[in-house]
């Protein structure tokens, strides 16, 4: 494990491929990654209390197809009520089992086995088996249902009962890789498929899962309260007799409210936040990924159908001055599609400032009757409007081109995965392994390319990605995918995401896998 104290934009550089596990009771693990708070030893974790937590948005549904396995989404509510199948291990980056018990394949990956833990049991005293994981995905691969995971549920061909504990998978194509798709989307969470089929109204009011947490009482727009679930399968955990959970989308009053103790853990995603805290010693834990956030740009239409049109933007796309703008000067430029220490590192920079070139290319559209003119729709959060006015801001220096800034909200995000309805926005290609993040975001034939970029050589770069079992093919096709994306430019990356945690000085146990989503169960509060 790594403590350090000081600024979190010098701790960032420590970031890996791995996932962070961070935890100050002696019983935590350890692993690479990038933490700060007191370096003391907080002893045996002690049971009971309620924690008060910050999130950066509320779910529309909490139905598990529907919440969003990441930080910024739905993470740590859908861990509290469906528990997971598998995480991160901290240290190599593999799979670590807590459902599930096994997860293989013999073929390449051609076929997975799943093995569940026997006699898991969901709140309703109903069993958590084999037919109930082919339930849940093979509902995820519904389209009716609308899950942001279907684009990795439909991988699966087919799933068939071997027995209680035993589901055989077959693919669509060999993806090796898969189990990090698995642990790292809704796929990791299976409720009731009775309580399921009652419908959505009703199983919101009542959800039905195995987590450590049960629902006890939502009123939307203001909390989530989570009470413990006694029949959960790890009988010392959890530790927290339950939660209190409030959306906080304001940067700067979900900082001052944790550290004014209004509050026991904010999930945090903005990098001057978690140097603030960092300074002021407030235990902090981010999980180093790489990829990050872009700007997509929508090649189905004008202005972005224009490859021109992309080069231009992020040309003249300059990080710093959105550092400062968006994150007071902290923060991690994604330059690179992967971080140095990741073995599919290659130093071909994705996006590099470039005024001239920038300006000669919006003159050249303009003269060409295609002065580019598009609208920035961003979501309602401080960080996200800060950075969509930066670059028009960034962009009013410029001849030729006009911006416009229009907020959204959350619950607009997944039907713009369906109507494309959309110049520009900001998403995400956030991934410990490149598979199955990177194909979903770039691949021509992927519902999750938001961008709808389709390249052929781009295309083919990420198939063989995808299919390689060598860690040398691999490094070779993420090479090519890199190459592809500087040239044909679909999105203009900002920067490293911080998926991260914060809590108070008394607060132990924080434990992120994933796309940094937060484990419940591994929280306490000192006496």
């Amino acid at each position: 494990m790594i403590r350090r104290h000081g600024r979190f934009a010098h701790l960032a550089a420590a970031c890996g491929t791995t996932l962070l596990l961070l935890s100050t009771a002696c019983g935590g693990g350890s692993g690479s990654g990038t933490s700060s708070g007191s370096t003391a030893s907080a002893g045996k974790p002690v049971s009971g209390g309620t924690a008060r937590v910050l999130q950066l948005s509320e779910p529309r549904s909490l139905d598990p197809a529907l919440i969003g396995n990441s930080w910024v989404t739905g993470g740590f509510v859908g861990n509290a009520l469906y528990g997971t199948l598998m995480i991160n291990d901290t240290r190599t980056g593999k799979v670590q089992y807590k459902m599930a018990e096994a997860f293989t394949t013999e073929d390449g990956g051609k076929t997975f086995e799943l093995k569940l833990r026997d006699g898991l049991k969901f709140s309703d005293g109903t069993p958590l088996d084999a037919a109930a994981v082919k339930f849940n995905w093979d509902r995820t691969k519904d389209p009716a249902i609308g899950s942001s995971t279907i684009q990795e549920a439909s991988l699966m061909a087919s799933t068939k009962v071997v027995d209680a504990t035993t589901l055989k998978v077959t693919m669509t194509q060999p993806v090796p890789s898969y189990a990090q798709a698995v642990l790292s989307t809704t796929l990791n969470w299976i409720a009731s498929p009775k309580a399921l089929k009652a419908g959505r109204q009703a199983f919101d009011a009542k959800p039905v899962g195995a987590g450590p947490y049960t629902l006890k009482k939502w009123t939307r727009q203001a909390s989530i309260e989570l009470a413990k679930n006694p029949g959960y399968y790890d009988a010392a955990k959890p530790y927290l007799d339950g939660f209190t959970i409030r959306p906080a989308l304001d940067t700067k009053q979900r900082i001052d409210t944790l550290m004014s103790s209004g509050a026991d853990v904010a999930i945090e995603t903005n990098w001057k936040n978690l140097a603030k805290s960092a300074d002021a010693g407030y235990p902090t834990a981010t999980a180093p990924l790489n990829g990050g956030m872009y700007m997509a740009m929508n090649t189905r239409r004008a202005p972005f159908d224009d490859v021109r049109a992309r080069k231009a933007v992020a040309t003249a796309f300059d990080f710093e001055t959105m550092k400062q703008a968006v994150y007071n000067g902290e923060g991690k430029a994604a330059d690179t599609l992967f971080e140095k220490t990741s073995p599919f590192y290659s130093d071909i920079k994705l996006t590099q400032t470039n005024r001239e070139a920038a300006q000669k290319l919006f003159d050249e559209l303009a003269a060409d009757g295609k002065p580019v003119s598009f609208t920035f729709k961003t979501f309602p959060s401080t960080e996200n409007r800060a950075m969509a006015e930066s670059l028009q801001t960034q962009l009013s220096r410029f001849k030729n081109v006009e911006v416009k800034v229009k907020v959204i909200d959350y619950a607009d995000n997944l039907a713009l995965h369906a109507t494309h309805d959309f110049d520009m926005l900001v998403s995400s290609a956030n991934f410990i392994d490149p598979e199955t993040r990177l194909y979903s975001a770039f691949h021509g034939g992927s519902r999750a390319n938001m961008s709808g970029i389709d390249d052929d050589a781009l295309n083919a770069a990420l198939q063989k990605g995808r299919t390689a079992t060598s860690t040398e093919e691999r490094k070779a096709a993420y090479k090519a995918v890199q190459e592809r994306l500087a040239e044909v430019a679909p999105g203009v990356f900002i920067g490293r995401s911080a998926p991260s945690a914060v809590t108070g000085k008394n607060v132990h146990g924080i434990v992120l896998y994933g796309e940094g989503s937060l484990l419940p169960e591994e929280l306490w509060i000192a006496k």
